[in-house]
């Protein structure tokens, strides 16, 4: 059983950091110890939040990325330490060297030379396709030298997930699907921000407006879903 002061702290949690709502959930292996909801999925309406409710993960989804990187490594499908060239020959940073050296397991390390959300504006909010921001990757100058520093770089991990594509033949969502949601259980579980229309029990994306909270549409960021 979960102790009452760890359900009082996420509740206090909650309160305290003003969110319209929260899920939880505690699982030892394939045993689900706890699971709850709090609040509402969206300011203004009542319906509550629960075990099922959706929720977007953002940049939580790397690590599934970084795990379906780490299926195909076990398969023998991919090396960590192969260059990007070996599996995406078209791939070009704005420096040579670095395009020649860089390798799957950089891709994930966040040192490839790029600034903190450096690129980003080539997909957040355009409409760009996945190999377009990719071909774009090219005319980024980088902030320091490769493997050098870090830098958090949401392009790479696109590129992780393009490689993902080219090696399996599998779209990132159909990989995921097959490889780690449906063994999991994770039925209501979606890769899309376009696959949520007509689904129920999802939660609201909320920002400031004005100084209050408010509900705000979804962004379609399905040109860099690996991110």
């Amino acid at each position: 059983m979960i102790h009452e002061n760890i359900i009082q702290k996420l509740t206090q949690a909650v309160e305290r950091a003003n969110l319209p709502g929260m899920a939880a959930m505690v699982v030892n292996r394939s045993d689900i110890l706890f699971s709850k909801g709090w609040g509402v999925r969206r300011m203004g309406d009542p319906a509550p939040v629960d075990a099922d409710t959706l929720f977007a993960i953002a940049s939580n989804t790397k690590a599934f990325t970084a795990s379906a990187i780490g299926l195909l490594v076990d398969e023998g499908k991919l090396a960590w330490d192969a260059p990007v060239l070996e599996y995406l020959p078209d791939f070009q940073l704005f420096d040579a060297e670095a395009t020649r050296k860089i390798t799957v397991r950089d891709l994930l390390c966040h040192r490839c030379g790029l600034a903190t959300w450096g690129g980003d504006l080539t997909w957040y909010g355009s409409n760009y396709s996945m190999e377009e921001v990719l071909r774009r990757v090219r005319y980024q100058p980088p902030a320091y030298d490769f493997r050098t520093g870090y830098g958090y770089c949401n392009l790479m991990f696109m590129t992780a997930g393009l490689i993902l594509e080219r090696v399996s033949g599998q779209t990132f969502g159909q990989f995921l699907q097959q490889h780690l949601f449906t063994p999991l259980g994770m039925a209501r579980t979606q890769t899309s921000t376009v696959d949520l229309e007509g689904m129920d029990n999802i939660a609201s994306p909320h920002t400031p407006v004005n100084g209050t909270l408010a509900p705000v549409p979804y962004r379609n960021t399905d040109n860099n879903t690996p991110a």
